[in-house]
């Protein structure tokens, strides 16, 4: 991971830690993918997404949470949370426009 992703991500597990969730792990890596950040809120897990854009040349940070990388994390959590019998989990997606530093939180970004 580059300088400025770890620094994105490290932003996001404090935003995380300032609306009261408790970190689990970071950079989660198995067979089928990465979980940047997973954490705990009131009992539900939460798989966190961390994109970033420098500019806008490619698209944004929304555009960059393809089908593909929505199926890869989605593998991803199924083997994290298959020792965890009837575990609640959601999926919250970070956007950050690296020029302007923006953060946007979507909470449930994939309403599973």
């Amino acid at each position: 991971m580059n300088w400025a992703g770890a620094r994105a991500e490290d932003l996001c597990a404090g935003l995380l830690r300032a609306a009261g969730l408790r970190l689990i792990e970071r950079n989660w890596r198995c067979r089928l993918g990465e979980i940047d950040l997973i954490a705990e809120e009131s009992g539900t897990l939460v798989f966190a997404e961390v994109r970033m854009r420098q500019s806008g040349s490619y698209g944004g940070a929304a555009e960059s949470v393809t089908a593909a990388k929505r199926a890869r994390l989605l593998a991803a959590a199924r083997l994290y949370l298959a020792g965890r019998r009837d575990a609640h989990c959601r999926f919250d997606v970070f956007l950050i426009d690296g020029v302007a530093g923006h953060v946007q939180w979507i909470r449930n970004a994939f309403g599973e």
